[in-house]
């Protein structure tokens, strides 16, 4: 972390905001389509997690990465209003792109990833489900805090 912000790196090189952009998502969405491409990163995350206590995000973690995580958060918002947050994101970066367009690309990955035949996108039965489309940042935070919390404490840790 920098400045309290997570950073990416790839051998050395911060590919934080080159992970968020349009062609990567298409093509991270693409490329999962392939089980021999999801077995090897459940296997790569799954080390990850033995080794340290761990947040991850992603659409299958609760599912089929992490089926026995202590917590598990299902986090959502309606598309449009995700195109519209993503709108927001891509202008800070420079990044021209249509809200039509946006909207059509989030609904198109998800019902790409949905209806994958391996691990596909699904709230896991035990995940708490929180539906952000009318919340802020900051309150979406604080429900998260306090779902981890009430989670370690029914689990005794501290």
């Amino acid at each position: 972390a920098r400045d309290g912000d997570q950073r990416i790196y790839l051998d050395g090189r911060d590919v934080t905001g080159d992970i968020r952009t349009q062609a990567v998502s298409r093509a991270a969405s693409d490329v999962s389509r392939f089980p021999a491409v999801r077995r090897r990163m459940v296997e790569l995350q799954q080390a990850i997690a033995r080794k340290s206590s761990v947040v991850m995000d992603g659409r299958d973690i609760g599912t089929h990465v992490m089926p026995f995580a202590d917590c598990k958060i299902y986090l959502t918002a309606t598309a449009e209003e995700r195109a519209r947050r993503r709108l927001r994101d891509l202008s800070q970066q420079d990044a021209p792109v249509e809200f039509e367009t946006l909207l059509r690309q989030i609904i198109e990955r998800d019902r790409q990833d949905m209806s994958r035949e391996h691990a596909p996108l699904r709230q896991a039965e035990d995940a708490v489900f929180i539906d952000t489309t009318h919340m802020s940042e900051s309150a979406v935070i604080e429900r998260v805090i306090a779902i981890i919390k009430e989670k370690l404490q029914t689990k005794g840790v501290s």
